[in-house]
């Protein structure tokens, strides 16, 4: 499904990003660099329509991607006691800026979560059968999740929207402190459950070539497949850190030292994957794009 944009076939690709402080935003601006697309970042707030008309004015883009919102510090149990702040950046924010967009004419590629599900009997863990991308949310445990669901369900209604639904995220960046790896191999203990997750090194030029291709819809953003806490770890032990050590825990124990309930799903890939066929699975992706890169443990 694509959004016809006029003279985007002719024009020079300018992206217009929002999200400059965060860790997807950041990396765009890096990537649009490394392809000699030209890009600014938006200085007005998502909430905030007059100043969103002035950033397109100024900027005059071909495409505008949202990378902002509010996904809460250290975590998402942040958005539990902050659900006003959560609910301007996450759904008002995002409704104002999809609206103006399809006012300018413009596809915006927004970078949504995959943490609206949870696995059921339709979907039992284990079994590779994903939530496909007409599936509807079933997890709301989290407020940062309902917010999502909330403004996905309404996003459906603009022709002009991208959504891509990204997992867990995971770069080669290993010194970010919102990369899962380097989350989990902080926390002093884990669960181990398999899920979808999305390789950003992999997947964000994705991203662009979908803009490029006027793409729009909502996209299950993640590798095929999926992969547990422990398989991560044990890579992580085999590639960085030979003498790394980790423990696990129950949901239930889980529960006890978080405030809201985690998201544990697989996504089905296959929509994504028919796009590109070139997309790696998880654990490929994983060995390829983050582990050998930083390999640290001499090769046998």
């Amino acid at each position: 499904m694509g959004f016809p944009v006029s003279g985007s076939e002719t024009k020079q690709y300018k992206f217009l990003i929002y999200g400059r402080t965060g860790w997807i935003g950041g990396v765009l601006g890096k990537l649009c660099e490394a392809q000699g697309i030209h890009y600014a970042y938006g200085s007005g707030r998502l909430e905030n329509r007059v100043s969103l008309e002035s950033d397109i004015a100024s900027v005059n883009p071909t495409h505008v991607f949202n990378a902002a919102g509010v996904t809460g510090r250290p975590n998402v149990d942040w958005c539990e006691s902050h659900k006003v702040e959560t609910i301007r950046a996450n759904v008002v924010g995002t409704l104002t800026l999809a609206d103006v967009c399809r006012e300018k004419g413009l596809v915006l590629i927004n970078f949504a979560t995959g943490c609206i599900f949870e696995y059921d009997s339709g979907h039992v863990l284990g079994s590779g059968v994903g939530f496909k991308e007409e599936d509807t949310p079933n997890f709301i445990g989290s407020f940062y999740s309902k917010t999502k669901a909330m403004v996905e369900d309404l996003l459906k209604n603009y022709e002009n929207v991208c959504t891509l639904r990204v997992r867990m995220p995971i770069s080669s960046d290993l010194s970010n402190p919102r990369n899962f790896i380097t989350k989990i191999a902080r926390y002093e203990k884990v669960v181990n459950i398999p899920n979808s997750m999305t390789i950003l090194d992999e997947l964000l030029p994705i991203s662009i070539e979908m803009a490029k291709r006027n793409l729009t819809g909502i996209w299950n953003f993640t590798n095929p497949g999926v992969v547990s806490h422990n398989e991560i770890l044990e890579m992580y032990r085999e590639y960085i850190d030979p003498c790394f050590t980790w423990k696990n825990f129950t949901l239930e124990e889980q529960a006890k030292v978080i405030v809201a309930p985690r998201s544990n799903n697989e996504l089905d890939a296959t929509k994504l994957k028919k796009e590109f066929p070139e997309l790696m699975s998880i654990k490929e992706s994983l060995i390829q794009y983050v582990f050998k890169p930083n390999r640290k443990t001499p090769v046998a």
